[in-house]
């Protein structure tokens, strides 16, 4: 239990340092005065000033905090103020904590890719009862494209099936160097649980040269950030729903799964699915992040964005309701979130 915990508090606070840790850097170089940067939230367990800045560690571990001169109302007007800052400043600082989540899921999928490879979409199998073996495909085809969407990796025809239950799909592949084409309506499979195409992917992972892996760790990037997308896209669509939202405690499970899972398997396992695990969870912060709504990343954006195209700053107080009115909702919904993460653990 120790092990799985401190697995979770490392992961979540090398996810939270990047991302942070880009606001906090360009904010600097920017010309912002920084507060206070901070891992976790709640009382100061421990801290430092150095310069300005006061660096420190709080309880509660479930995010992080970059506090810049002027956040606070009481601050006394200056030049290293963040609404004192220029349009393209501020503009900056608020996109540097997403796009440091996304580097570092790039980052981590160099480790990932480098050691196991990545997942062509070859076929080793065609399975009977299927539509793939009726529609004439056969083991070592490659799949080229589904409706027009290139297939990169594997991964992405299962994205398609999960995304687009039953709709027919015009399928490309390729086989002794000729593209073909044909058309396949997903099976539902009661063994899977799940849409099926009837074939499957690579035995194993085909390892590539330098270039080859900087190609295909971007790939898997953009791979978590469409997962992501969709899933959120789903959830407007009411196809998801809160309930099937994670918070902290069910990360934290998580992590504990995938470590009993990965036991038998030996350390590198370990490591190598705890890295997978980070590129999923660091692309998924950066992308919810991004979202236009109040006191996300995202929502401050728009306020900078209509700033530089009007000209004109927004009320402080109307852009203190709006983000007092997401903060709001947001501490509400992780509060269902964790209440509904404590409750799967009992039932």
């Amino acid at each position: 239990m120790l092990i799985k915990l401190l697995l979770f508090l490392i992961i979540f606070s090398v996810i939270v340092v990047a991302h942070e840790g880009g606001h906090c850097v360009i904010g600097k170089m920017s010309g912002i005065g920084v507060k206070e940067f901070s891992v976790g939230i709640g009382p100061t367990i421990v801290g430092f000033k150095k310069g300005e800045t006061v660096y420190s560690l709080k309880l509660l571990p479930f995010g992080g905090l970059t506090i810049f001169e002027g956040d606070d109302p009481d601050d006394p007007d200056s030049k290293k103020s963040f609404r004192n800052a220029p349009v393209g400043a501020r503009f900056a600082t608020i996109l540097a904590g997403p796009m440091m989540n996304f580097v570092l899921a790039f980052l981590l999928s160099l480790i990932v890719i480098g050691s196991l490879g990545y997942d062509l979409p070859v076929l080793d199998s065609v399975i009977d009862g299927f539509p793939a073996k009726e529609a004439g495909l056969r083991a070592g085809d490659r799949i080229v494209s589904i409706n027009g969407d290139k297939v990169v990796i594997y991964r992405d025809i299962t994205i398609w099936t999960m995304f687009h239950e039953g709709q027919r799909a015009d399928v490309v592949y390729e086989r002794d160097g000729e593209l073909f084409k044909t058309s396949i309506t997903p099976q539902y499979s009661v063994e899977d649980e799940r849409f099926l195409f009837g074939f499957r992917g690579p035995a194993g992972y085909t390892k590539g040269n330098p270039l080859q892996v900087i190609r295909y760790s971007l790939t898997e990037v953009r791979y978590w950030i469409e997962i992501t997308v969709r899933s959120i896209s789903m959830l407007f669509k009411g196809k998801f729903s809160v309930n099937d939202l994670a918070g902290p405690v069910g990360v934290a499970e998580v992590v504990g799964d995938v470590y009993e899972s990965s036991k038998e398997s030996g350390i590198f396992y370990i490591w190598i699915n705890m890295l997978s695990l980070m590129i999923l969870l660091t692309a998924d912060l950066g992308v919810m992040n991004l979202l236009p709504f109040p006191a996300l990343d995202g929502g401050k954006l728009v306020f900078v964005i209509f700033e530089a195209v009007t000209g004109r700053k927004p009320s402080e107080k109307v852009e203190g309701i709006v983000n007092l009115i997401g903060v709001s909702f947001l501490m509400v919904l992780m509060a269902y979130v964790m209440f509904n993460d404590i409750h799967r653990l009992f039932v």
